[in-house]
Parts: structure tokens; sequence; C-alpha cells
């Protein structure tokens, strides 16, 4: 199809509406107005097409497994100078790639007679005679033959050999009884008899274990058959399946504005994985990317949204703007986006500047202090200022880590700030015991079906979305928290955090996730809506004071 075919134009006027001057940062963007409208096109179309069918919900028409999509819309200029837009998916939408509303992928390893279906049938072909020899009778019966003969083996020669050494103890009470009470002849002819029973015994033993060891060879060779060629499959399977990954890989080629191409092996090779992702070069982004420098249309802005139910592990809100993954996104993006002019990376720019952190109380021993939000608790990569610079800078002749424990930095309210190194272990003991209280306020962009309750779901990174946290049962770490409601105004309610443990972004995910309250705090970047701040404070605080030992509680309100 031409470009002019994938190229929508508004449906409303956009005279009024300014041009931004930088294309947009994909990492950590503001939506622009323009993509705004283009989003809100694309999903009036996805809402009304009747081209196809795809399980978005939990109720939909396919009776599917719902699964929701990431959608992108980049804003551009056409040759002619006209401004409108183009629309793209990630990954597959209803079971193809190709759908007439949204621009074609960089690569379609789903065209007829690819190259990659033809291989998939050769390894599906090669997981169907693998999984016949696995369920093979013959291979299951020797199988649990061999099992039942080694079992058998085991326990005869073992009660064998017990029996030989019980007869052995006898012979020797039998040998020294007979040499006090029998004569020289007839205690010789005992030796020789009782010598009898004890070759005969050994006879026994290495007949019983030479027949067992040729019942097990005999079946672990016919064992073995089956073993090897399962094996030899597996081998086969693996060497196809790298040759097809590199070969896919090599097909998904990207362009930049300069007419420079790379594909996914030169792109990543010079990241911290050599090897790409799976999915790498499906999302959204690229695609939009890559069709605009192909068909010399200008890109102006961008902005990507989630379609549909949320997955299981990770925090999608339906409707809600995205920026691109960092994992399978950044490194082709950095390709595909050098040399053109873009805005800041807000998150290389000090948030702390013109911020001061209030002391809420001190004493010779320690220091409570107020961190305002949007301030690291401690230096970053690229940004130094944060609450230990600044403590290092006020109290220069402390000792040791100074920083008890951190407090995200969206996250306002109380840290606890250790004068010497003996009271920083001491408060630390008390935070890894679980012996300090803490009482976090946050407000939420909704209202939760519940007053009050216990959340327990585990927590992990998302590796290829960093600093992004999934739910995950099988691999995540215990993360709990006791909450209750305080007040509910304006469809949005207020409520008390009692986190039992501290784990990155835990009441941020807790809140949000569908499995906890499945309400965003209000202004969360990450897990919810971008606001002026994340409505998440640090209130109250309760801990044993290391030299009075008396419990201390400090406690601030929130500005919110």
């Amino acid at each position: 199809m031409s470009a002019l075919h994938f190229f929508h134009s508004f449906n409303s006027d956009i005279s009024n509406i300014a041009l931004p001057k930088k294309f947009t940062y994909p990492f950590y963007y503001e939506t622009h107005p323009l993509c705004e409208l283009a989003a809100k096109q694309v999903q009036d179309y996805i809402t009304h097409q009747q081209e196809w069918q795809h399980p978005f919900t939990e109720n939909n028409l396919l009776n599917e497994k719902p699964i929701g999509k990431m959608f992108g819309v980049l804003v551009v200029k056409n040759q002619k100078g006209d401004i409108g837009f183009i629309s793209a998916f990630s990954g597959k939408l209803a079971g193809t790639n190709n759908h007439s509303y949204f621009v074609p992928p960089v690569f379609d390893m789903l065209s007829k007679n690819s190259h990659f279906l033809k291989e998939e049938i050769a390894l599906n072909n090669i997981n169907a005679q693998i999984e016949a020899l696995e369920n093979n009778t013959d291979y299951i019966l020797y199988k649990n033959k061999l099992e039942q003969t080694l079992k058998k083996s085991i326990k005869e020669i073992g009660e064998l050999r017990a029996f030989m050494i019980k007869a052995k103890k006898e012979r020797k009470e039998e040998r020294l009884q007979a040499e006090q009470t029998l004569s020289t002849n007839d205690y010789q002819i005992l030796l020789e008899k009782l010598a009898k029973k004890s070759v005969a015994a050994k006879t026994k033993l290495k007949k019983l274990t030479l027949s067992f060891e040729e019942k097990i060879k005999e079946l672990q060779n016919q064992v073995a058959t089956f073993k090897h060629k399962i094996q030899d499959l597996k081998t086969l399977r693996k060497e196809k399946s790298n040759a097809l990954q590199h070969y896919l890989f090599h097909q998904y080629k990207f362009l930049n504005q300069k007419g420079e191409e790379q594909d996914l092996l030169d792109i990543f090779k010079q990241g911290v994985f050599e090897t790409p992702p799976a999915g790498a070069g499906e999302c959204a982004a690229p695609k939009l990317l890559q069709y605009a420098f192909i068909n010399k249309l200008t890109p102006i802005c961008m902005a990507e949204f989630w379609w549909g139910d949320s997955p299981k592990s990770e925090i999608r809100k339906h409707g809600n703007y995205y920026p691109a993954c960092q994992g399978k996104c950044k490194p082709i993006l950095g390709h595909m986006l050098d040399g053109m002019e873009m805005d800041e990376n807000p998150l290389l720019t000090n948030p702390a500047i013109g911020k001061e952190i209030t002391t809420v109380f001190e004493d010779d021993y320690l220091v409570v202090v107020n961190k305002p939000a949007e301030f690291l608790s401690v230096p970053g990569k690229t940004i130094h200022d944060s609450v230990y610079l600044r403590m290092k800078q006020k109290f220069p002749n402390a000792t040791g880590p100074l920083i008890v424990h951190r407090l995200d930095m969206s996250t306002s309210g109380l840290m606890v700030i250790a004068k010497t190194k003996e009271i920083h272990q001491h408060i630390q003991r008390q935070f890894i015991k679980r012996q300090v209280n803490k009482r976090y306020v946050a407000l939420l962009d909704g209202i939760p079906e519940k007053e009050e309750g216990f959340i327990d779901l585990p927590l992990r990174l998302d590796i290829d979305d960093r600093p992004r946290q999934l739910v995950c049962f099988e691999h995540g770490k215990s993360a709990r928290t006791k909450w209750e409601i305080i007040d509910k105004k304006n469809g949005k309610t207020k409520v008390y955090f009692y986190p039992v443990t501290g784990r990155t972004h835990q009441l941020r995910v807790h809140a949000s996730h569908q499995l906890g309250l499945n309400t965003a705090i209000v202004g969360d970047d990450l897990y919810g809506k971008k606001q002026n701040r994340l409505h998440l404070h640090a209130e109250s605080i309760t801990f044993r004071h290391p030299i009075t030992q008396k419990e201390i509680t400090v406690q601030i309100e929130a500005d919110f």
C-alpha cells in the first residue's frame, strides 16, 4: 500500500495547536495535544471498526484469553507539508502483522511462504517428534522397569549383605565356642565347614549382583536408545532455533533520518546484552519511525498508549500513555533517533534545584528530615545532589553512611539520618528486624472496593523496562502492605499505607496492580498518570532511640 494510505488526517481543526519545537524524548514525555488527538482517533477506530476482532478484555466475543495491546501514534508532516499521523501496534494484532489502518512491521515474519513460517513448521515437527518419543509406551515401560529394577537390586542386595554380616558374626561366635570345647580334629573340620558357608554366601552375593547388573545394563541400553534420539532432536532443534533467530536478527534493519541502516545484531552488540531480547523490533515506536523514514515523512511528536486489560505481572492501565520500553526499544531508538533534535531527558536534570530539606527532629546522635518530592535519597548515575550530599555538607564531621533507609525519588517524607557509624548500625538493625513502624499517606486516583485490607504481592525488577517492577509469584521477593481508607472526595481516596516490607516501588505497585487496590496513586508516572507530583508521603516513623532506649515517634503531614 502507498504511504498515502497509512497517512491519516486529523478529524478536527489543529490550526490553533502549536507544533513542538523538538521531537519527543520517547522514554519520558508529556503527551503533546496533537498526539492526544491522534490517539483519540485511533481509539475510535479500534472501538468501531468491523474488519477484525481481538480479545482486548476478559469479556471478548472470541472467548479467548484477554491480551491488551500497546499502540503508538506518530504525528508527521508529509512532502506536501500536510500535518497528519500514522499509527502502529506492538507485536501482532488479531493474529496477524498487517492491517489496513496501521503501518506494516519492520520485517513481516508471518508473510505467506516466509522463511520463518517454513522453519517454524520444521521446529514444530521436531517438537512433535520429541513429544512422541517422550510419550512412547516402550520408552515409558523401559524407564519404569529400570527404576523398579534399581530399587529391587538395592533392596535384595542390601538384605543379602545384612544376612551375610549376621551370619559372619554367628560363625565367629561358633568358632570361639568350638575352640574351647572341640578336639583339634573336630575343630579343624568345623573351620572347613564354616569356610565353605562363607564362600557360598559370597558366591551367592556375586551371582545376585551380576544378575542385577545384566538386567540393569540391558534396560539402560533400551532407555538410552530413546534418550539419544531425543537428545539428538533437541540438539537439532536448538541449532535450527539459533539459526532462525540469527536470520531474523539480520532481517530487522532499522533506518535513521540520515539514511543509515543497522540490523538488530549491529544495534545490540554494543550494549550490555549482546543478544537482542525476544520481540525486539516489534514494538510500535520502531515501526512508526521506520515507516516515516522510508516514506519521507518528517516525525514531529510521538506517544504510545495501552488498550485493553492489564497483563498479570506488569501494570498497564487501559487508555493510559506510556514511554517506550528500556530493554527492547532503547538501543533501537538510540540508533533511529540519532541526529534528531529531541526534548531534553528530564532524568538528567537535577530535580532538587531550589528545594530544601527541613529538619523535623535532631539531637546529638541522629536527625529526622523531611525529604521533598522529586529529590534523590542518594546520588544517582548522573545527578549527585541528594539527601546524602546535603547531609554530608551539613554534618561534615559525621561518620558512617549517614543514610539509614531510602525513599523513592518521587516520594516525599521522613528519613532518618545517623550522625555516627555506631548509631547507623543500631537503627539499621531495627529496620532489618522490622522493629521500625512506618506510615505513609497517599491519594489514590479512584475508590477501592474495600475500606481496609492487606496486600501480599511479591515483586521483582522488570529487566526489560527498568526501573519498573513486576508482580512475580515465581521469582519475586515478598512484599506486604497493610492499608486503610482515611477519606473519599471527588472520586479520589486518601489512604494510609503500613508497609511490612520495604521493596522498591512497593506501595506504588500494590496500589495500582489489579490484584492490589487496582487504583494508581495520583501523579504516578510509572504505574498511573503523571501530574505535578507523586501523591505519596512518608508521614510517620517510630523507632527506639539507640542511646536513651526511648521510643521516638516523628510525624509530619503531607502537603496534599
